[in-house]
């Protein structure tokens, strides 16, 4: 049998009523630029840009000032032979000697470049992946706003359409009630005939207010998955019956395993795992370093001296500039064991991918058939809103006439409202569906405004 579209469906009780409000398009635009998940995305978005920066800024030169005053309470003593300064001591005579200033003061500037490190440039290539990968991170969360304020969009369209259909039995019911009393007093009904419909008319009521507090919660679901403040107002300006669903088109599609952003982070994930790996094993190299250094050293007797900067008597300078060579040669095995857990990773998220792709294929297809099953239904609910609607009006013709009983009237009624309050729950499982099953495609709202 062939599918129909979705958006057929939706004239079986009538026209959703609209005031100037946000189309589906206009919530999705504004939860996007307040959701509080997707706000959080974006800033981890910047705070990755942030690390790259500061994982870059390592290959940059290195310059330190430095500068120290010391006052020595107790110089260093050295003991020496006296023997090697006086040819008539005797030798092993020991001598204290103090080696220093009651004051000493050291002033420079170093600078340090590297020139190879093969951890740095990997690492600096797994920022940038780590990068990309908050970057889909933040895809995901927009994918999963979109989904909440669409259902929760929809959810506010089908409890305004039941607000509306019971609001139409109860307006259908006071009739009754009205003119089954104006029987009852010309004696063509009995009293328990009234009755009987006022219990139904007070049920009406009853749920006409269940209704209206329904439109109301899920308003509050719909601000709250957009990130409106509650204080503020929302009314929805799209109708169910302008809605569209290319639902046959969908149901041929093929599904992909790159449109899912799920699995683009698990391969973004393998990425940085592999690169992690390369970093490990990068470990083994050698590092290099320039290094120059420049500076000033003083040693006087009194702490004044130390501000005469420019007696080069009391302040000398050097200078030095060189290689730093370090040539990791045994550490324990730990470099050893930090690529073995690397390899094991890389193995988890082979499995990891293997199950994702089965996960996605499973879920394509029971999706799929979900949303087949709960457009039958609704083709079905569709067909049974007309019938019980038939039967009602000619329940209700009978009686009036004098050849039916009030009963049978209260009866049909009941068939009537059941009626739509089952193609009502379809038309909603229908709607949900569809959505699911798009998010399972990886098609759900492609047009997603980047920010």
């Amino acid at each position: 049998m062939s599918l129909f579209l979705l958006s057929i469906a939706f004239s079986a009780i009538g026209q959703v009523s609209t005031d100037d409000g946000y189309t589906l398009q206009e919530c999705l635009d504004y939860a996007i630029e307040h959701n509080e998940n997707i706000i959080i995305a974006n800033l981890e978005i910047e705070a990755s840009k942030a690390k790259t920066g500061e994982y870059l800024s390592a290959g940059f030169p290195q310059i330190d000032a430095t500068a120290n005053f010391n006052k020595n309470f107790i110089l260093r003593r050295t003991f020496m032979d006296a023997s090697n300064f006086d040819p008539n001591v005797p030798e092993g005579t020991l001598i204290e000697l103090e080696f220093g200033t009651p004051y000493d003061g050291d002033m420079g500037i170093s600078l340090n470049q590297m020139i190879f490190n093969g951890s740095y440039f990997v690492g600096l290539k797994a920022s940038k992946t780590f990068q990309e990968l908050s970057r889909k991170d933040h895809i995901k969360s927009k994918i999963d706003v979109v989904e909440a304020v669409t259902k929760a969009y929809y959810a506010v369209l089908v409890n305004q359409m039941l607000l509306e259909t019971v609001t139409s039995n109860y307006q259908r019911l006071d009739s009754l009630v009205r003119e089954t009393s104006i029987m009852q007093e010309n004696g063509f009904a009995e009293l328990l005939d009234l009755n009987r419909t006022k219990v139904e008319y007070n049920n009406i009521k009853t749920q006409k207010l269940n209704s209206e507090r329904a439109v109301e919660m899920s308003k509050e679901l719909l601000k709250f998955q957009m990130g409106m403040p509650v204080m503020y107002n929302i009314e929805t300006s799209d109708k169910l019956i302008d809605l569209e669903f290319n639902v046959e088109e969908e149901l041929k599609m093929k599904y992909s395993n790159q449109r899912r952003i799920e699995y683009s982070r698990l391969e973004t994930s393998r990425q940085l795992a592999e690169l992690e790996l390369k970093n490990n094993r990068s470990q083994y190299l050698p590092n290099i370093d320039l290094v120059f250094a420049w500076g000033m050293n003083a040693g006087v007797k009194t702490f004044g001296d130390l501000g005469e900067f420019s007696n080069n008597k009391i302040w000398t300078d050097y200078q030095l500039a060189g290689l730093s060579l370090k040539l990791p040669i045994f550490d324990g095995l730990y470099k050893a064991k930090k690529v073995q857990q690397n390899k094991i990773k890389l193995q988890q998220l082979e499995y990891q991918r293997q199950m994702l792709e089965n996960s996605i294929q499973m879920e394509v297809n029971q999706m799929r058939k979900t949303l087949v099953m709960n457009l039958e239904q609704l083709k079905s609910q569709e067909e049974n809103v007309g019938l019980a609607e038939s039967v009602y009006n000619q329940t209700k013709i009978k009686y009036q006439v004098g050849i039916g009983t009030n009963l049978e009237v209260i009866d049909a009624d009941n068939s009537f409202k059941q009626a739509q309050s089952n193609y009502l729950n379809a038309l909603y499982d229908a709607l949900i569906a569809h959505v699911d099953y798009q998010k399972a495609l990886g098609i759900l709202n492609t047009d997603i405004p980047e920010q």
